[in-house]
Parts: structure tokens; C-alpha cells; sequence
């Protein structure tokens, strides 16, 4: 089952709106075939593993850390070719809760006669599809909140220059978590400040939807972001905003969206139907303030640096969240930390009830 999640963890970041599956077969012990899920309509990673295999499945055991679908989507049911390859026995890693499987693979394969095994390494399947899980039972994707502070709580100084606030090795860290994410979230205020590029910077060969977020469209004539060669950039914006900004961006390659109400929950249910199933927010204070409100947020990764700038009005990660009490505070919980070169990572989920996103 480790080996599934190794091979499922080959396509992260390409796989939406479909999980990460990686597949393995053994026959007297010995693995003979595997393979995983490269990305929607492709085959999934049973059928790669059992063509893999070729003439030796019969009377095998199959692993595979998500439960085999059992309906026709973009491609047939992998319960049919399971039973078709004469596999003896399947363990199942998690049972998948997209309501159109949720145990009717697991019984389909029981009532061909196959012995059907659940729950091992449960709490790594899980893990591994987080976001999967996240878009499949709450209508949205998972949002990660990610920035980088001093040990002071600062993302930049008095007059705005924030670079770098942490060390190559946590630079590098964050191209990587971009490269599992579908889409790439910042404000206005970060495109003017820092033109950031939101690539992975050659981390992988996979670079999210970069997405702006400008109820005017102030935004500067020339930027990386619409450099659309290696990456789409999608700006949402208002009504408010100037008919000849929106030409000017869409000339450039730049998908311009008006929203009637430019907020948070709005973006991720459009990115939704995108088939997004992981968002990180790599925005400033402001905005992030306003997708914790939305719930918009789940996870938080924050680097901090060892080091400290001070500043009444040095810009901190998150804005004004209207709350008074030192009781009222957002906790999180699954926490997680380690060092990162100079720097300390902590991981952490917000920890409030799962968000109806259907209502």
C-alpha cells in the first residue's frame, strides 16, 4: 500500500478533479505489475497495473489505496476489469466518497467472488487525497493559506519590500506545494508589489492556474502573470471594473472573469466547477483576512524567519478578522512543524466545522 501512495504521489497536482491513485499487483509475493492514475481521462491506475502484469493476474492481489470505481465516466468501470483479469484477492487502501462509488466497488468486486480487504494504511490514503476528499464532500476545493513572517510577525517591512523573507529553502518548498495545487490565488496589491511569476521554478513540469483577484483592475500594463506561455492566468474582477483594463488584460492571453460579488467563496465555487480540487492563497494580509472569514481557507502553511524587522505598520499575514477576545481566536489543530534550511514550517488545519458550501 506504501508503493500505491508512492506511485498515486507521481501525478500530484494533474489529477483533478479525480484523486491520486497508484495501483500494485503480486502474484506468489512478488509485485508483477503496477501503475497510476496520470490525470482525468486517462485509464486508472488499476487497468495500468493490470496491463502491466499481462498474462500473470490470474489468482492474484491487487492493491490500490482508493476503492475501484464501479460506474462509467470518461472511462468504464475498473470493477469490470478486475474481475475480468481473474484477481483473487484486492486490498483497498480507503473507500472512496464520491457518492457515485461510496462501497459499490468494494461490492461489486464481493459479489464476483473476490476477497475485498479495507482500510489499510487508511489514515495515508486519506491524507493523500485531502483535496479530493475536501471537493467531493463539501462542493469546493480545499483552500491552503500559505505565507511567510518574521519571528515578529512581519511579511515585509515599513515600506513594503519583502524580499526575501525567508531562505532558498523554504522558496524552493513552496514551488513544490504549488506544483501539487490547481490553482494559485493573489490580490491585486501582490501582483503591483512584488510581480511574482507563481510558477514551480522548474520543481515540476506541472504550474497551477495563476488567479488574480481586482475589483478595479488597477493592475500594471506589464507583469509576469500575463506571460501565459508556461502558465493561464485568470483575473476575476467586478462590474466596477474599466471595459478597456479587461480588453487590454484579454489582449495579452489573460482570461478576464466578472463576478457580481468579487468575494472569496465566490472565486473557489467558480474554480470549482473548474474541477479544482486544491487552492493555495498566496495573497497578502487583506485578502487573506477575508478568505479565513469565507471559510474559504482549511490549511495553513506558515514559514516563519528567524529574524525581526519591528514596525507599528509592517504588514502581517492576516488582516482584520473582527475579533476582540483572545478566546475568539481561530485555533488550529493537526499541527506539524520543522525546520526548513533557517526557517520553521508549521502545518496546521483551521479548526471549525466542515463548511456547507451547498447552501
Amino acid at each position: 500500500m506504501q508503493r500505491c501512495l508512492e506511485l498515486a504521489q507521481q501525478a500530484a497536482g494533474q489529477t483533478a478533479p479525480n484523486p491520486m491513485v497508484g495501483s500494485v499487483i503480486v502474484q506468489a509475493g512478488q509485485p508483477v505489475g503496477e501503475g497510476f492514475h496520470p490525470g482525468a481521462g486517462h485509464p486508472h491506475a488499476e487497468v495500468f497495473a493490470i496491463q502491466a502484469a499481462g498474462d500473470r493476474t490470474l489468482g492474484s492481489t491487487l492493491y490500490v489505496n482508493l476503492e475501484p470505481c464501479n460506474h462509467f465516466g470518461r472511462t468504464p468501470p475498473c470493477t469490470e476489469t478486475v474481475i475480468q483479469a481473474g484477481i483473487h484477492q484486492v486490498v483497498v487502501g480507503m473507500i472512496d466518497p464520491d457518492s457515485r462509488v461510496a462501497g459499490s466497488g468494494v461490492q461489486r468486486l464481493r459479489e464476483a467472488g473476490i476477497e475485498v480487504i479495507v482500510g489499510v494504511e487508511e489514515a495515508a490514503c486519506q491524507k493523500l487525497n485531502e483535496a479530493f476528499v475536501h471537493r467531493v464532500t463539501q462542493h469546493a476545493p480545499l483552500g491552503i493559506l500559505k505565507y511567510a513572517m518574521t519571528l515578529d510577525g512581519k511579511i515585509a517591512t515599513t515600506t513594503g519590500h519583502s524580499t526575501w523573507v525567508t531562505g532558498p529553502e523554504a522558496r524552493a518548498t513552496v514551488h513544490r506545494l504549488r506544483s501539487t495545487c490547481d490553482a494559485v490565488i493573489v490580490g491585486g496589491n501582490t501582483v503591483r508589489r512584488d510581480n511574482p511569476h507563481l510558477t514551480t521554478h522548474g520543481q515540476s513540469t506541472h504550474t497551477p492556474l495563476r488567479v488574480v483577484m481586482s475589483r478595479a483592475l488597477n493592475l500594471p500594463t506589464t507583469a509576469h502573470l500575463w506571460q501565459t506561455e508556461q502558465a493561464p492566468t485568470l483575473v476575476f474582477t467586478s462590474e466596477k471594473a474599466s471595459p478597456q483594463q479587461q480588453d487590454a488584460l484579454t489582449h495579452q492571453g489573460v482570461e478576464v472573469l466578472v463576478l457580481p460579488d468579487l468575494k472569496p467563496r465566490a472565486v473557489m465555487a467558480e474554480l470549482y466547477q473548474r474541477g479544482c480540487a486544491a487552492v493555495l492563497w498566496e495573497c497578502g494580509g487583506t485578502l487573506a483576512a477575508h478568505a479565513i472569514a469565507d471559510r474559504s481557507v482549511q490549511k495553513v502553511w506558515a514559514f516563519i524567519a528567524p529574524k525581526i524587522i519591528g514596525g507599528v505598520l509592517a504588514p502581517s499575514p492576516v488582516g482584520n478578522l473582527h475579533l476582540h477576545e483572545m478566546t475568539d481566536a481561530i485555533a488550529l489543530q493537526h499541527l506539524k512543524w520543522r525546520a526548513v534550511g533557517p526557517d520553521l514550517l508549521v502545518e496546521g488545519y483551521l479548526n471549525w466545522p466542515e463548511p456547507d458550501y451547498t447552501s
